[in-house]
C-alpha cells in the first residue's frame, strides 16, 4: 500500500487536515491509521462513525441486550433487520478473510486515546441516512430494498476477488447496497454525497490546528472537492417530511367500511351480520395463519385472530404489535438468542428457531395476513353493501 496513494494533506483556514482513505477489509489500513496518528500526534482524530455505531464498538455490540418489547413499541423492527444484515455481511467477510471489518475505525479510536487527541464522531446518524434513503426510493423501491436486505441476510455465497477489490474502495453501507444503488442512482445523494458534506463540515469544525480523519476511501474524492465550502448540517440531518396521503387513506378506508356495515345493519340486520362476520373471519383467520407460519405460540395465534379485525379499523395500531408483544412475553429471548443472531440468520432453520427473529417474523406475517384480510374482507363488505343498497 502506497502511503502517497491513501493520504491527502489539506490546509483549511490555517488548519492542517490529513485524510486517510482506508479500506474496510484491509489489515494494512488499520496499520497505516496507527502509524499516521502516532507520527503526526494530531489535536483531533475524526472517524467515520456516528454515536450509534461508536457505541456498538465500545460496548461490544450492546444492541444484543436490547429490550425486544421496546423494539416493537417504537417500530424499530426495520432497524434491527438492517443491523442483522450488516452483522451477517460482516461475519461472512470476517470468516472468509480472517479479519474484522471496520478495524481501521477501531484503531483510530484507540490511537486517538493513546496520543491524547480529541475523538470526533464525524458521520451522520445511520438512522437518518436510512430514513432519507427510504424516502427516495418510492413504493416499488421500498419492496426491492427490503428484498435486497433479506437476501444479504440469507446469502451464503463466497465473496469473489472482484467483490473484495470493489469493497476496498467502497463505503461499508454502500457495499451492502451496491447492487441496489445501480438501479437507483439517486440513492447516491443520501448515501454518499450528503455524508461527504456532513463529514467535511465535522472535519473542519474539529478542535485544534492539526486534524487526522479516518475515512472510507469512497468519501475522499468528494470531501476533497467540497471541504472548502460551508455545509448546513441541520438541512441534511432532518428526517424527510411524511406524506399526508397514507394517513388520509388510512382513516378513510376504515370509516367507509364502518359506514357501509352500519348502513347495511340499518336496512338489513341479517346482511349486516354477514358483513361483520366476513370482516372478522377474513382478518382473524389470515392474520392467525401468518402467525402460525411464523411458528408463533398458540396464545399468539389466538391474539392475532382477535386483534386483527379491530386493528384493521385503527390506522394507529397494527395486529403485529399485539402478536409481537404476546410472543415476546411467552417466549422471551435471552442473551444467548441475541448472541447467536448473526449465526442463526444464515439459515432458514436458524431464522425460524431463534426467539428474536421468531418475534420479528410473527410481527411481519401477522401484519401481512391482516393486510390481505383487509383486501378480501373489504371486497366482501362492499359486495354485501351493494346487494342491499
Amino acid at each position: 500500500m502506497s502511503e502517497e496513494e491513501n493520504i491527502t494533506r489539506l490546509n483549511i483556514n490555517e488548519k492542517e487536515v490529513i485524510l486517510i482513505g482506508t479500506a474496510h477489509v484491509s489489515r494494512q489500513s488499520a496499520e497505516q491509521v496507527k502509524e499516521v496518528i502516532e507520527r503526526e500526534k494530531p489535536d483531533s482524530v475524526c472517524v467515520e462513525l456516528d454515536q450509534q455505531r461508536y457505541q456498538s464498538i465500545v460496548d461490544g455490540d450492546k444492541w444484543k441486550d436490547m429490550d425486544i418489547f421496546k423494539v416493537i413499541k417504537e417500530k424499530k423492527a426495520a432497524v434491527l433487520l438492517v443491523n442483522l444484515a450488516l452483522s451477517s455481511f460482516q461475519k461472512r467477510m470476517a470468516s472468509q478473510l480472517g479479519i474484522n471489518a471496520g478495524q481501521e475505525m477501531i484503531q483510530g479510536i484507540q490511537s486517538a486515546e493513546e496520543v491524547g487527541a480529541n475523538l470526533v464522531l464525524a458521520d451522520r446518524n445511520i438512522g437518518i441516512t436510512f430514513s432519507r434513503i427510504w424516502h427516495n426510493v418510492g413504493l416499488w423501491g421500498k419492496a426491492q430494498l427490503i428484498t435486497q436486505i433479506i437476501f444479504s441476510i440469507f446469502s451464503n455465497e463466497k465473496i469473489t476477488e472482484e467483490e473484495l477489490e470493489k469493497m476496498k474502495s467502497q463505503d461499508m453501507l454502500d457495499s451492502v447496497l451496491s447492487d441496489f444503488t445501480q438501479h437507483f442512482p439517486r440513492l447516491k445523494t443520501p448515501l454518499i454525497d450528503e455524508r461527504d458534506q456532513y463529514l467535511s463540515q465535522k472535519i473542519k469544525e474539529a478542535p485544534g490546528e492539526k486534524v487526522v480523519a479516518v475515512l472510507g476511501a469512497a468519501h475522499v474524492p468528494g470531501i476533497k472537492k467540497i471541504i472548502h465550502e460551508d455545509h448546513d448540517l441541520d438541512a441534511i440531518s432532518t428526517l424527510p417530511p411524511k406524506s399526508k396521503w397514507p394517513k388520509i387513506i388510512g382513516w378513510t378506508i376504515p370509516l367507509l367500511i364502518i359506514g357501509m356495515i352500519a348502513y347495511t345493519f340499518y336496512n338489513n340486520p341479517s346482511a349486516g351480520m354477514q358483513q361483520t362476520l366476513s370482516w372478522i373471519l377474513w382478518h382473524g383467520s389470515l392474520s392467525a395463519l401468518g402467525t402460525a407460519i411464523a411458528f408463533g405460540h398458540p396464545l399468539t395465534i389466538l391474539t392475532a385472530f382477535v386483534a386483527a379485525p379491530i386493528t384493521a379499523l385503527d390506522p394507529i395500531t397494527a395486529a403485529g404489535w399485539f402478536t409481537g408483544f404476546v410472543q415476546a412475553l411467552v417466549r422471551k429471548p435471552n442473551v444467548r438468542d441475541f448472541e447467536k443472531l448473526s449465526t442463526d440468520v444464515h439459515s432458514l432453520k436458524g431464522f425460524w428457531n431463534n426467539k428474536v427473529t421468531r418475534i420479528l417474523l410473527v410481527v411481519v406475517l401477522a401484519n401481512l395476513g391482516s393486510s390481505l384480510g383487509t383486501f378480501i374482507g373489504a371486497a366482501d363488505v362492499i359486495r354485501l353493501f351493494l346487494n342491499n343498497f
